[in-house]
């Protein structure tokens, strides 16, 4: 392809402008008209007839090469939906996605709710008497997941928050159940912004638990579909896009934007699938209408791009919540970066998959080791990069979260810690993570 006939983007206009086109060779070509012999009167029949014989077998043969020519590009267009393709079988295709994304929508949609929230904040305001705090009111919405019938619900940190008074839930048919309570949710400071939530009075109703997927085999590109109480107004809305991307770490905050709501997060998977203010909590599930994520975050001044954690991440929090009812987080007490080949390149590091103690910018405050975890008693330190927990590699689908997860406080794991080129296996009894 010519350089002037490749694509070009737009500058700034968020879209691609593709220019082509053919050109005239510029060739003239010239036809030599031979001179005509005088007819030979000897045998000049039997010349004309095979002249005539000729003709009509040329012309045969230019028809013929036509026909077959048209009957194999229309086979081919009919066989391959991309080059070309017949209307109908486009109309197929489409119906057939629609159709998928809408059984999905229905078969899941029973195990999603809408989590309704009233929020007690003490913040000084205009009518503040002399700008003194004044306890406010604030009504706040979400999504969440059911994880069992008897009532277990999981949903994101931040739609129940510290301060949360009351919440409710309102399930895919319209009925509101209120006493609901709070069971358990990860600290302000946790890279895992999960919270567990438990239905007390069920009205006779039996919910629909939703079906847990393995975030490990998903793949960039993949197919999902985005379950969620869009905007905080709407049940189920049901959006569907592909998998951009996976690892992301990102700053989150509110739509504020105040900096002392923001929150780190680790090992997202991106995902072009809308996601609205309302749908954090909600399921981001595969084509089999399997729960392979829980919608997060969204970008600002972007469209649809969308995070969400993977389900692999929460599925150890999911079967301790399950089995004892109760909500402990086991900690090991180390900030760390997941690596990738140009987070070791910046670094100077020997391994590319990983989890980095990188050196802190602040280690007073924020020591990349907490002081008195189980992290500093094992001799951890920074610099330090984990690579495997009991054998198993910390890769782009099992992140050292989603490991340690599978664990309880109190457990005892081997890591293997490699330090620039020496490898060493460090015992930990995971401790439980404090309250923030």
């Amino acid at each position: 392809m010519a350089e002037e006939d490749k694509p070009k983007r737009a500058k700034d206009s968020g879209s691609y402008t593709v220019t082509s086109g053919s050109r005239s060779s510029g060739k003239t070509v010239t036809f030599n008209v031979p001179t005509i012999p005088k007819p030979r009167i000897k045998g000049s029949e039997k010349y004309n007839r095979s002249h005539a014989f000729m003709a009509i077998a040329f012309i045969i043969i230019i028809f013929l090469s036509a026909y077959f020519g048209a009957w194999l590009q229309s086979h081919n267009s009919s066989q391959n939906p991309l080059v070309g393709g017949s209307l109908s079988t486009q109309k197929k295709i489409v119906t057939s996605q629609s159709q998928l994304i809408s059984e999905i929508a229905k078969t899941v949609g029973p195990s999603v709710v809408s989590v309704n929230v009233s929020i007690t904040s003490s913040t000084p305001s205009q009518s503040s008497f002399f700008g003194f705090a004044q306890p406010t009111q604030e009504q706040a919405a979400g999504t969440g997941i059911i994880l069992t019938s008897d009532g277990l619900i999981m949903t994101n940190r931040h739609v129940v928050p510290a301060g949360t008074t009351n919440v409710s839930i309102t399930l895919s048919d319209g009925t509101e159940l209120k006493n609901v309570s709070v069971l358990g949710r990860t600290s302000d400071t946790d890279t895992l912004d999960v919270a567990f939530l438990k239905v007390n009075d069920l009205k006779g109703h039996k919910l629909t638990p939703a079906v847990i997927g393995d975030s490990s085999n998903v793949q960039v590109g993949d197919s999902v579909v985005a379950i969620g109480n869009a905007l905080g107004q709407f049940q189920n809305t049901v959006t569907s896009g592909i998998i951009s991307g996976y690892g992301r770490s990102v700053q989150a905050g509110d739509s504020s934007g105040a900096s002392s709501s923001t929150e780190s997060l680790d090992n997202l998977f991106q995902t072009d699938a809308a996601i609205n203010e309302g749908n954090s909590g909600g399921p981001l599930v595969n084509m089999n209408g399997q729960v392979i994520g829980m919608n997060t975050a969204i970008a600002s001044n972007s469209q649809n791009i969308g995070f969400a954690i993977p389900v692999n991440d929460i599925k150890g929090l999911i079967e301790q919540v399950v089995k004892t009812g109760k909500f402990t987080r086991p900690y090991l007490g180390v900030e760390f970066i997941p690596l990738t080949a140009d987070v070791a390149n910046q670094y100077g590091l020997s391994v590319t998959n990983g989890a980095f103690i990188a050196p802190s910018s602040d280690p007073t405050n924020s020591p990349s080791v907490i002081p008195g975890s189980p992290a500093e008693s094992a001799g951890l330190k920074v610099n330090d990069v984990i690579t495997q927990v009991n054998g198993v590699n910390i890769d782009q689908n099992h992140s050292l979260t989603s490991l340690l997860n599978s664990h309880q406080p109190g457990d005892k794991v081997t890591l293997t810690v490699v330090n620039g080129n020496s490898t060493r296996h460090v015992e930990v009894t995971l401790g439980t993570k404090p309250a923030s």
